[in-house]
């Protein structure tokens, strides 16, 4: 856990490896005592190992290499969330999204995996957007179908639905299977059309990290 208002919650994260291979690769070498409190053993080697990835791409950096450099900016903000993330940003991680409910973080991933099943595809940690975003089209088919059941009506659905037609066939085949819980479809339907928005067009990798 990076500071304590961020336990148990879902990060989605773009990074910019020409900024961080400047601006992180620069505070890594000016501040190698502060960083090394939360590295794990032999703290000097995965130093140099994460620097020199830095210096190649940020997107190279493993899940454990990133969620410690996040624990290093949280320490220096422990009680300002937004300045957290700023500082980030401006050395080349944005954090664009978060889930911040733990049962609705737990129902996000498991209908990942249910993605993940069906597309015989895992979609780790780090992940194409172009891949992360049929998932989100699927998780926008999903929470619709559960939404109409309620006699609610969404408008981005009914705009996808004609690209996108086999992910609705499966989504109406795993919402007859699952159903949903009715207490978390409008918060998670708020996430996957907000998710939707701001990758849509983006060309990177997305990084989801899950805080413990």
């Amino acid at each position: 856990m990076w500071y304590k208002a961020m336990a148990k919650e879902l990060y989605f994260i773009k990074t910019n490896p020409n900024i961080a291979k400047i601006n992180l690769y620069n505070k890594l070498c000016r501040e190698e005592e502060n960083i090394i409190r939360f590295l794990h053993a032999d703290a000097k080697v995965s130093l140099e190992i994460i620097k020199n990835k830095v210096k190649d791409s940020v997107e190279t950096l493993s899940k454990e290499e990133l969620s410690s450099i996040l624990n290093w900016f949280g320490s220096i903000y422990p009680a300002d969330h937004e300045e957290v993330k700023t500082q980030l940003f401006i050395h080349g991680i944005d954090i664009f999204f978060e889930i911040q409910e733990e049962q609705n973080v737990e129902t996000f991933r498991e209908m990942l995996s249910d993605y993940e099943n069906y597309s015989q595809q895992k979609l780790d940690f780090m992940v194409d957007a172009q891949n992360f975003n049929r998932f989100l089209v699927y998780g926008l088919f999903f929470t619709d179908i559960a939404l109409k059941e309620k006699g609610s009506c969404t408008v981005l659905s009914h705009y996808l639905k004609s690209d996108y037609a086999s992910l609705y066939t499966l989504a109406e085949d795993q919402f007859r299977k699952k159903g949903s819980d009715e207490d978390q479809d409008l918060a998670l339907q708020h996430y996957f059309a907000e998710l939707y928005d701001l990758t849509k067009f983006y060309k990177g990798s997305i990084i989801q990290l899950h805080t413990t």
